[in-house]
Order: structure tokens, then sequence, then C-alpha cells
């Protein structure tokens, strides 16, 4: 017997609006069975909305985690959806990198800016 998951066990669950999953469902990520208004949500479909949301949380956009999925119901199957899944890693990763320097630099020029400020309230004679 095949079980099925409800739209609003899913939403419990995973702490996500009903609107959230409607979203996705969408998008074509999440294709429920329908049984009149009722959408019934399988095992796989559970999973797959963890891995979305796991995609989500490490900032992949929708149209990534797309590309993810079909490689991974497509030929070569879970091997490239892997392989894909590394190489959208380790892009993330830099990009997330890259953000760290711009923020430090910025960070610093503020810093800059702070003491500048400083040095030259001292300089006319205010004190902070």
């Amino acid at each position: 017997m095949n079980k099925y998951y409800s739209i609003t066990e899913l939403t419990r669950e995973f702490g996500v609006s009903t609107r959230t999953l409607r979203f996705y469902e969408d998008e074509g990520l999440l294709q429920p069975d329908r049984r009149g208004r009722t959408r019934l949500f399988r095992a796989a479909d559970r999973r797959l909305l963890q891995e979305i949301l796991r995609g989500r949380r490490i900032g992949f956009t929708i149209a990534e985690i797309r590309e993810i999925i079909k490689v991974y119901k497509e030929p070569p199957g879970e091997l490239g959806q892997l392989k894909l899944m590394m190489k959208r890693i380790d892009e993330k990763r830099e990009e997330l990198r890259q953000k760290r320097k711009d923020i430090d630099e910025t960070l610093d020029e503020l810093n800059n800016a702070e003491e500048a400020c400083l040095t030259r309230l001292a300089e006319i004679g205010v004190g902070t």
C-alpha cells in the first residue's frame, strides 16, 4: 500500500505554507496525485520537497533546483545529478566567499571613515 501525505501533513512537518507547496507545484517541481481537489503527495514527493528546501536554504534558485531535478530524472541519472550538484555547490561557495570579501572590505572602509571622523572631531576640539 502506498503512503500518501496530505498538504497539511507536509506543511506541518517542514514548516512551510500551503502557498509554498502550491508554488513548487506550479513551478513543476512537485507533482502530487489528485483526488478531486485534494492533493496527495507520495513518499517520493516528500523526499523531493526535502531536497528542494535544502537547495533553497543553501541559496539555489528555483531554476537551479529544477535543473538538478531534471538531470536526476533523465540520463545520466543520479551520477549526473551528483556531479551537477557538486558543480553548483562549488559555484555557490565561491559566490559566498566573494560576498564575504566584499563585506569585509566595506567594513574596513566604514572603520576608516569612522576613524577619520573621530580624528577630525578631536582636531576641532569636540569630544564624543
